[in-house]
C-alpha cells in the first residue's frame, strides 16, 4: 500500500473520528395530549430558557416534523410526494442535518451558529433553530411554501401536547443562513422556526 492510499485513508479515519453525530432514540409514537387539547393550548412563544432538549425529545420533535410514518410516507403531505425539504437543525454545538430513514442528526458544521438563524434575540439563546430548506432540483421555493407550513405546524403541536414553546419566523437574513448551514446553489432557506423551554421569567 503506497504512501498516498495510507495518507487518505488516515484523513478519512481522522474525518470519522471528528464528526459528533447524534444519534437519536426511536420516536416515541403513542402518548401526549389529545388532539383537541393540544390544539387548544397551541400557541407561539417569543421568550424561552437556554435549558437544552434531550435526544428524546429531539427524536419526537423531529419525527413529528418529518419523519416517515410510512415506508415512503412522511407525516406531512408534499405535492406529488416530491419530499423537498432538507430539515437542519442548529444547537449549540453546531448545525446538523436531519435524516429521517436513519434517526440520526448528521453533524454539517461545529460550532454554536444559532444567532445566524433569525435576527431575533432570542434566536440565540433557545436551544433549537430549525430551518426549512427546499432541495430546489424537487421543487420552487414557492412551491414549496404551503409544505413549509405543514411541517411548522406540526412543529407547533407537538410543542403543545409536551409542554414546549415555539415560534415560527421569516425574519431572517438568508446569506447568513447559507453561510452557517454551507448550504450548496441547489438549497434554499424557506422557514425558521425556534423551540425551546419557556422561560421562567
Amino acid at each position: 500500500m503506497n504512501k498516498f492510499i495510507i495518507s487518505i485513508l488516515m484523513a478519512s479515519f481522522c474525518f470519522s473520528c471528528s464528526a459528533q453525530d447524534i444519534s437519536l432514540p426511536s420516536p416515541e409514537k403513542t402518548g401526549g395530549k389529545p388532539l383537541m387539547e393540544a390544539l387548544n393550548d397551541r400557541q407561539t412563544t417569543r421568550e424561552f430558557s437556554a435549558q437544552e432538549l434531550d435526544t428524546q425529545t429531539l427524536s419526537n420533535l423531529l419525527w413529528a416534523a418529518y419523519g416517515f410514518n410510512r415506508e415512503d410516507k412522511r407525516t406531512v403531505p408534499s405535492a406529488n410526494n416530491r419530499q423537498e425539504f432538507i430539515i437542519y437543525a442548529v444547537l449549540k454545538s453546531g448545525v446538523y442535518v436531519y435524516d429521517a430513514q436513519n434517526n440520526v442528526l448528521v453533524q454539517k458544521a461545529k460550532g454554536d451558529f444559532r444567532a445566524k438563524t433569525g435576527k431575533q434575540d432570542f434566536v440565540a439563546v433557545a436551544p433549537l433553530n430549525l430551518v426549512y430548506v427546499v432541495d430546489l432540483k424537487k421543487n420552487s421555493a414557492e412551491g414549496a411554501a404551503v409544505d413549509s407550513g405543514f411541517i411548522s405546524q406540526n412543529v407547533y403541536l407537538y410543542c403543545a401536547s409536551a409542554g414546549l414553546g415555539t415560534v415560527v419566523r421569516g425574519w431572517f437574513d438568508k446569506d447568513d443562513v447559507r453561510a452557517a448551514l454551507q448550504l450548496s446553489e441547489d438549497e434554499e432557506p424557506v422557514l425558521t422556526q425556534t423551540v425551546g423551554y419557556k422561560s421562567q421569567n
